[in-house]
């Protein structure tokens, strides 16, 4: 077997990077976003395959990495050894030199924080509520502009200050949400 390093798929679109199938097949599988999330968590650096797998491994398993069984390890990293590596790679996501056993993040994998973001079942997706928000700031708005008491009494500013302050603190709640969420 030669040496090689997996960097370049054929399957990339154009020039500006992996489609969007490219990134979901990528993201389809939970170890392919464990391997991208133990990456992250380790600054992106080059890791060692046996060390990704031994994490991977007592992820799934809910182990500490010390109870992880040689068998439980072995199966993590056949599987990435001979599938999800070389697809991490293929997309351009990661390099992988096989005969080194390492791995680290490209910077295609700066694509994936979008698609990475975690949204739990119950919560409202921020679209919805900024377009709620809206519609209640243009309610306020429309109350005042044609005199409704007591919104006619506000000030145009006043209301424009309410608003900014409403999208603003939205704004940075949306932000530090979403960094709590991101995968990695």
């Amino acid at each position: 077997m030669t040496p090689h390093l997996i960097t370049k798929g054929a399957a990339t679109s154009d020039d500006d990077g992996p489609s969007r199938d490219e990134v979901f097949t990528a993201l389809s599988n939970r170890r392919r976003r464990n391997i991208i999330r133990y990456l992250k968590q380790h600054d992106g650096d080059d890791a060692k395959v046996r060390d990704i797998a031994e994490q991977l491994a007592a992820w799934e398993n809910d182990l500490e990495i010390h109870e992880v069984t040689y068998k439980q390890r072995k199966r993590v990293y056949t599987a990435l050894h001979q599938s999800h590596l070389p697809k991490l790679a293929e997309g351009e996501f990661i390099d992988y030199e096989s005969d080194r056993g390492l791995v680290s993040l490209t910077e295609e994998s700066k694509q994936l924080e979008v698609y990475l973001e975690v949204v739990e079942e119950n919560e409202i997706l921020w679209s919805e509520y900024y377009v709620g928000l809206a519609t209640v700031c243009g309610l306020l708005a429309g109350a005042a502009w044609i005199g409704t008491v007591p919104f006619a009494g506000v000030s145009g500013y006043a209301y424009a200050m309410l608003f900014a302050l409403l999208f603003g603190a939205s704004g940075v709640v949306h932000r530090m949400i979403t960094q709590q969420n991101r995968v990695g």
